[in-house]
């Protein structure tokens, strides 16, 4: 049985992992650089040390590396 979205809750944002925003944005170069870097706890995410490559940005989030950073935008 399928279960259907509840009309009371809002839409679930639009969101993106932090590996692939890494990539995106040109910060690594492969997913293998993101893995390492984010592990190694050179990652932040809105100023505190991310170490989950996993981890759902949103749009506005503030992405650091190597004192480059960049704001997550989402459609």
């Amino acid at each position: 049985m399928l279960s259907t979205p509840s009309p009371n809750l809002p839409p679930e944002p639009p969101t993106i992992r932090l590996d692939q925003f890494l990539k995106l944005t040109g910060l690594v170069q492969s997913g293998g650089e993101a893995k390492f870097r984010v592990q190694a706890g050179e990652v932040q995410v809105n100023g505190a040390v991310e170490q989950r490559r996993g981890r759902k940005l949103v749009a506005g989030d503030q992405v650091t590396l190597n004192q480059e950073s960049h704001r997550v935008e989402l459609p």
